[in-house]
């Protein structure tokens, strides 16, 4: 039995998996074209969100019974086609928690005190005091596009500030502490909107033009859950409009980035789809998809 390690993953992770008598064959930065190639011999591969399972790779992948995917989403995977196959497919979508919650919480304080540009006009040698006038969270209104596993630990935090946390989310009736709304009165009262779903047909740019046009002026749009559920160009023109006053991003529609214009702006603050980047996330997530590669295939 032997295991394709598609992807960085914790070297602890990687230990686990060889005491309990599995073979890991370790390629951080297989290519995609190399990775067609040997996919055939595993009957089980791990990835993160780098490598892309798609059909050609399942089809290539004639021992295959589990793919898993460390981390949450899933959007990397034709997971469909997966399961027309029999081959499982597992993630890990409870470990990342707390680091994506964490980085979300930051990125709202930072819009709300304008953080990174006052860092960058201090490493200037400038003194602009009266320039930098930032505004409490305290007593604002905080709305969540999906309220999941990240999405609430989000809210949790977002109480603890004194703000009053409002959500959209067609799949769920009750929430503690939050009230639930349709998404255009939840654009129309939010100060902050927080994005917390994967990227499917039905969340495809949940965010755009329209969407926009109905925001409160002024408010901040962060997004660490998937590239594609914010149209980046009618974010940009709603930022230059005024509409928005700034937006957060660790995730884009073609990543690594493709289109830097939005960060041309001074009001659009970001990092390369780091949410679960802390060492304790990587930690958890490699233990976790350890031990569903160990159940795959020991049984």
């Amino acid at each position: 039995m032997k295991v394709l390690i598609c992807d960085a993953t914790d070297p602890k992770a990687l230990k686990l998996i060889e005491e309990a008598g599995i073979e890991v064959v370790n390629q951080p930065d297989i290519t995609p074209e190399e990775l067609l190639e040997v996919i055939s011999e595993y009957p089980c591969m791990v990835v993160r969100s780098r490598t892309k399972v798609t059909k050609a790779v399942l089809d290539a992948g004639t021992s295959l019974k589990s793919v898993v995917r460390a981390g949450v989403g899933l959007d990397n995977i034709d997971v469909a086609y997966a399961q027309e196959k029999g081959i499982k497919v597992l993630n890990t979508p409870s470990a990342s928690t707390q680091s994506v919650a964490e980085l979300t919480i930051a990125y709202l304080m930072a819009l709300a005190r304008n953080i990174p540009l006052m860092t960058a006009s201090m490493k200037a040698g400038k003194w602009e005091k009266k320039s930098f006038v930032g505004s409490e969270v305290s007593g604002k209104t905080l709305g969540l596009i999906g309220s999941g596993r990240i999405g609430s630990a989000v809210a949790d935090r977002a109480i603890a500030l004194g703000m009053t946390v409002v959500a959209f989310d067609p799949y769920v009736t009750e929430l503690p502490n939050i009230t639930l709304m349709e998404l255009d009165e939840l654009l129309a009262r939010a100060d902050y909107i927080s994005l917390h779903v994967p990227h499917t047909d039905e969340t495809h740019n949940i965010l755009d033009a329209a969407a926009f046009d109905k925001v409160k002026t002024g408010v901040r749009i962060i997004n660490c859950s998937r590239g594609g559920t914010i149209d980046e160009d009618a974010l940009y023109q709603a930022i230059q409009d005024g509409k928005v006053a700034g937006a957060a991003l660790d995730v884009y529609a073609e990543e690594p980035l493709a289109d830097p214009k939005l960060y041309s702006l001074d009001q659009v603050i970001g990092s390369p789809h780091v949410g679960a980047g802390t060492k304790e996330a990587k930690a958890r997530v490699g233990e976790v998809a350890a031990q569903k590669v160990i159940e795959t295939l020991k049984g």
